[in-house]
């Protein structure tokens, strides 16, 4: 079989056709999106912040990245929900110019999805793959190498495109031949053993038999994060570190902050909300949505409903950006203003997400 369905990669559009407010901040840049009218008595208001790492399309070249994951039954339990764990975070990290491929092995292997261009919509239906993995039958390293290995070999589009297999695995080989025999080419393989099950020589040797591969043992979770942070700042471009993004309420009550499982943090039940992302890469974009509660209006007016900051570092330098104030018309008119498609998407996407 020919893996030669990779798919071509799509310039993005904003699928609503609206005005989108954008604000440019050093190697930043936010897009706020909302309604922009809001009735006077009391109601709910949803606010959507879009952090994108700033910069043109030739940044980099695009990522091809086959990540090569263990459904043995050597993974079940907490190894598997941890697997998923990471790839989640990683699918997070890729961008639209970025493509990804899933091979999960057993006695045998398969791929379950070709070289898929990363959009809103791929991103859901390959996380949907992610959390419904389960884990059963042998080990077989070599077959699952193997099929990662084609799946990048019968590419249709390769020019200016970086490659990666990323291989996580958490028992012992008992299955095929001997993966640390496969011969792997110019292609990266990054390896990372689960549990205290595996075979660290295995993986170890994997990884040098690549060029410029690496092994991580991830048995905890502080492990995991940075062994993946590590991995793909090779393959992509850190813009900034120490991201965060801080909301605060000004006419309104925040009522929830919904950004996926970045850490929150709020000094009072009143005060501002911090989300703490860490690294944003080239390209990479971070959507959270900001509900809130707006109290009664007495009269037709512009209302100040929400203050949006972020700060990051960049070359050993802090650097802040100017606060954004959302405003919001409240009107009398009897029609209401519907949600932004763009919000109600994340929210699906979300919902779906937290919901594996």
């Amino acid at each position: 079989m020919s893996f030669n369905d990779d798919e071509p990669i799509v310039a993005s559009q904003d699928v609503s056709g609206g005005k989108l407010a954008a604000f440019l901040a050093g190697k930043t840049k936010a897009t706020i999106i909302n309604k922009t009218t809001a009735p006077l008595e009391e109601s709910k208001f949803k606010v959507m912040l879009e952090l994108t790492g700033a910069g043109s399309g030739n940044d980099r070249s695009g990522v091809d990245l086959v990540t090569v994951l263990d459904v043995s039954g050597s993974m079940g339990g907490e190894k598997l929900e941890k697997m998923k764990i990471a790839m989640l975070f990683m699918i997070k990290k890729l961008g639209p110019i970025d493509r990804l491929s899933i091979v999960t092995f057993n006695e045998g292997s398969q791929r379950l999805c070709p070289l898929r261009q990363i959009t809103e919509n791929s991103q859901g239906e390959i996380e949907n793959l992610v959390n419904s993995l389960v884990a059963n039958g042998g080990t077989n390293i070599s077959a699952g190498l193997q099929t990662g290995l084609k799946v990048l070999n019968d590419r249709i589009l390769t020019s200016r495109r970086e490659v990666g297999i990323m291989l996580m695995s958490g028992g012992q080989q008992n299955e095929g031949g001997d993966a640390a025999q496969v011969s792997v080419g110019n292609v990266p393989v990054y390896t990372y053993g689960f549990g205290a099950d595996y075979d660290p020589m295995v993986l170890n040797a994997i990884a040098n038999n690549s060029m410029g591969g690496t092994f991580t043992d991830v048995r905890n979770q502080d492990n995991l994060s940075i062994a993946f942070s590590q991995c793909l700042a090779g393959l992509l471009t850190v813009v900034v570190q120490d991201l965060k993004l801080t909301v605060t309420q000004v006419e309104s009550t925040i009522v929830k902050v919904s950004a996926g499982n970045y850490p929150q943090s709020k000094e009072d039940a009143a005060g501002p909300v911090t989300v703490s992302f860490g690294d944003l890469y080239s390209k990479e974009v971070h959507k959270v949505i900001v509900d809130l509660l707006l109290p009664a209006a007495s009269s037709p007016a512009p209302s100040d409903v929400l203050d949006i900051t972020y700060t990051y570092s960049s070359g050993g330098k802090l650097f802040d950006a100017n606060a954004i104030i959302v405003t919001v018309s409240r009107t009398s008119r009897t029609s209401v203003e519907p949600e932004r498609e763009e919000v109600m998407i994340e929210e699906n996407r979300q919902a779906t997400a937290l919901c594996g």
